[in-house]
């Protein structure tokens, strides 16, 4: 029992340190090098946009509200 204890210590430890991101992951908050693309260039006039990804096509559209929605 005391073993398990040192063991999930140990690790609650290690991660609170690990303060990098996973190789190939973005960070998720934004960073001053991140390209900016505003929506309004993006969506165009009508508001919607396909993204193809991997194959997939998804369609990105501004809702009335102004909100934004991406949906396969």
């Amino acid at each position: 029992m005391i073993i398990i204890v040192t063991l999930i210590a140990i690790f609650n430890i290690m991660t609170s340190l690990d303060t990098t991101t996973a190789p190939g992951k973005a960070s998720p908050t934004p960073q001053p090098t991140d390209r900016r693309v505003s929506s309004q260039s993006l969506l165009g006039k009508e508001g919607r946009v396909i993204i193809e990804h991997d194959g997939h096509q998804y369609l990105l559209r501004q809702t009335h509200a102004g909100k934004l929605i991406l949906t396969k």
